[in-house]
């Protein structure tokens, strides 16, 4: 059975664009518009159950997205939103501001009419409503790892080999993911659980140490999660890849510095790592860190072709952490970069996100470094994709739910 989308945008055009690709998917099939967002709230309101998945404008009369995205949450109904927008600078501000109210993902309005006609923006578009309703096959959900060809490589600790007999099990012997039936819970109202296999070790503020966090799909809600609850005397620099266009990160970041005690900014070329600073890699381009002779590490921002289809993509960021010479990275994802450094510790901290990024690069890791892999539970992830891969490759050592993740990190790093 087809499943039905609701079309929220005031543009005859854009509806009309919108309604030919989904309906030229099987698995989908457009079943009403509105033409501004009060109109939406109405319909929502009497049959919301009716459907799959909601596309929605932000710019519209009478009531906008973000308006109307308020008062779903105000009323407490559930739908699933996904943001068309556009990248004007107003447009990203407030893209970032609906993802904070709610919406499970975005996607980016094409700049001309030739990019409309192109397979670019509607492969784009159904990828997300397929992922948006759980209606992607094994293939498009797991498409990064074939295209990477990830050897996947279980570490050993000692004579114990984890994920063997260990993977997905607390001290307890119960599984990690602890279903009870329950629906995911929201933000702030999350289950409390963690399933450890060893205890983190926190080194002294006197070593060098990083805090390294990457996430995809659901990235933006739970990094206003995360990084608003991170003290400002973090005793480590974090640097985020958010699988994210060009035009948002930087709205993205600032919204985030609004909310939180420590620092955050985008990325910029040649910024120098500062503990309790929190730089997110520029959208569109892909961010390395790099050693330079006066011993400060710096950033390299750089325009070059997307790996993976990532722009930015974690690995890359890994790979520059090679050479580096930190005492501990704590990392949300991506890795490659990391095998040969000589850090005493390195952590490991995997969000909600589709795909696979990092996987091949926490495998590697794991042949030269002493790694603690934490990855978020399946109950709070938007999108278990990215932990489970991490999970199943039986190469994480703890697993917490979102609200947890911020005090993960702090009790590796601590403060100085």
């Amino acid at each position: 059975m087809k499943k039905n989308i609701l079309i929220i945008d005031d543009s005859a055009l854009m509806r009309r664009v919108l309604s030919d690709i989904i309906n030229s998917d099987e698995r989908f099939h457009v079943s009403e518009f509105a033409v501004n967002g009060l109109d939406g709230l109405s319909i929502l309101q009497s049959r919301g159950k009716d459907f799959a998945a909601v596309l929605l404008d932000i710019n519209m009369p009478r009531m906008n997205g973000i308006e109307m995205l308020a008062e779903l949450r105000e009323q407490k109904i559930k739908a699933t939103i996904i943001i068309v927008s556009t990248i004007a600078k107003r447009d990203a501000k407030e893209t970032i501001r609906a993802l904070e109210l709610g919406a499970f993902d975005f996607v980016k309005k094409p700049d001309s009419y030739l990019d409309v006609k192109g397979n670019f923006f509607s492969d784009q578009l159904l990828q997300c409503i397929a992922t948006a309703t759980k209606t992607e096959t094994k293939a498009e959900a797991f498409s990064y790892l074939v295209s990477n060809k990830a050897e996947i490589t279980k570490p050993v600790i000692g004579k114990t080999e984890i994920g063997k007999t260990e993977l997905g099990k607390t001290e307890s012997g119960n599984t990690e993911s602890g279903k009870t039936g329950l629906s995911k819970p929201d933000i702030g109202n999350q289950v409390k659980e963690t399933s450890r296999r060893k205890a983190p070790t926190q080194l002294p503020t006197s070593a060098k140490k990083l805090v390294a966090l990457a996430c995809s799909t659901g990235g933006p809600k739970a990094l206003h999660a995360v990084i608003p609850n991170l003290p400002k005397n973090l005793d480590a620099g974090v640097l985020i890849v958010q699988h994210m266009p060009g035009g948002f990160t930087k709205s993205l970041a600032d919204r985030l510095n609004e909310l939180s005690q420590i620092t955050v900014k985008e990325a910029e070329d040649g910024d120098i790592l500062s503990k309790g600073t929190v730089y997110i890699a520029k959208g569109g381009y892909q961010m390395r860190l790099i050693k330079h002779e006066d011993g400060n590490y710096r950033l390299s921002i750089s325009k070059e072709p997307a790996r993976h289809g990532l722009l930015p993509c974690a690995d890359i960021m890994y790979e520059s952490l090679v050479d580096t010479n930190f005492d501990q990275i704590t990392c949300v994802i991506m890795y490659e970069s990391l095998v040969d450094t000589n850090f005493d510790q390195i952590t490991c901290v995997v969000l909600t996100g589709m795909g696979g990024d990092g996987t091949a690069g926490i495998s590697q890791l794991t042949k030269k470094q002493n790694i603690y892999v934490i990855a978020q539970n399946e109950e709070t992830s938007i999108v278990y994709g990215m932990p489970k891969v991490i999970r199943d490759a039986g190469l994480v050592d703890e697993i917490v739910a979102l609200n947890d993740v911020s005090d993960a990190i702090t009790k590796n790093v601590g403060v100085h």
